[in-house]
């Protein structure tokens, strides 16, 4: 059967494989389609598995959100090159919305749910393997479904936060999202806080203290440490720090001014987590040439 050029672009719209693949694949498969679109779902499985160790720390989180409910998903790659690219973008907001409408809570769950195209996300993930040459991973899922106030904030695809509240308004939620963007709280609330981190910023505290405070009475001394590691929980808890939007009083206080309570938040980075590895770019050019 011919290979037409009008058959390699029905096969290239259908798929979105490069021209060249789409024109081998008809040629392999006699000019059938059907076959040659499975054929290339194939070939990209392959190449998807022959990549999958390489590190992919780069990437984006994207956002789907309806009324009281919201997701993130973290979709790594190989460089931030591809991260940018509108292939991976496209494929990281469809992922975002069947993350959103199959109810997915977890990792595996997402990759099992179907596209409007009838393949899974793992399916579609191997596509785009094939597609930008790049190892590409479906990371990491974080789901809010709440009668509460649910806001979200992703800034420029690298930092994504939920926040659920109860009371105040959709503004401050916002507004604490971004808070969580930009200040990284390990904890909502001073009672959030582990035990087992405060006896430890005692013994930190009572560590640096001169030999002329401890011998001080033990009241006192409790009340000099109590208050040194009062500030450090401060720091450490989205209620204690100071609030972005106005730095004059902080989360808890704008929250109560608010007449919010904020019930909890998820942020997610790119790559936290990943070990990167450094390129010396230099150094392999070097060895190439046979000068090192």
């Amino acid at each position: 059967m011919e290979i037409t050029a009008s058959l390699v672009k029905d096969l290239r719209e259908r798929t979105g494989a490069g021209m060249m693949e789409c024109k081998k694949a008809l040629t392999e498969n006699k000019g059938d389609i059907d076959t040659a679109a499975e054929w290339l779902r194939k070939q990209g499985l392959a190449k998807a598995d022959k990549k999958a160790s390489r590190v992919a720390a780069e990437g984006r989180i994207v956002l789907a959100q309806d009324a009281g409910k919201a997701v993130l998903v973290e979709i790594n790659s190989e460089t931030d090159f591809v991260a940018n690219d509108d292939n991976f973008k496209n494929f990281a907001s469809t992922v975002a919305q069947v993350a959103l409408s199959s109810g997915a809570h977890d990792i595996d769950a997402l990759k099992a749910a179907r596209l409007a195209t009838g393949e899974t996300v793992e399916e579609a993930r191997a596509a785009i393997v094939a597609k930008v040459g790049e190892n590409v991973q479906v990371r990491r899922l974080i789901r809010i479904d709440s009668a509460n106030t649910v806001a979200a904030y992703v800034h420029g695809g690298r930092i994504g936060v939920l926040v659920e509240t109860k009371g105040g308004d959709a503004d401050f939620a916002r507004g604490v999202a971004m808070h969580v963007a930009a200040m990284n709280p390990p904890y909502n609330k001073a009672s959030d806080v582990p035990a087992e981190f405060v006896a430890k910023e005692k013994e930190i505290e009572l560590a640096r203290m001169s030999e002329k405070d401890k011998a001080k009475p033990a009241e006192i001394l409790e009340k000099i440490i109590g208050g040194k590691v009062a500030k450090i929980i401060n720091e450490n808890t989205l209620y204690g720090q100071p609030y972005v939007l106005d730095t004059d009083k902080s989360v808890e206080a704008a929250a109560k001014a608010a007449g919010a309570d904020v019930l909890g938040f998820h942020r997610l980075a790119v790559g936290e987590g990943i070990e990167k590895v450094v390129e010396d770019y230099a150094a392999e050019v070097m060895k190439q040439a046979g000068l090192a």
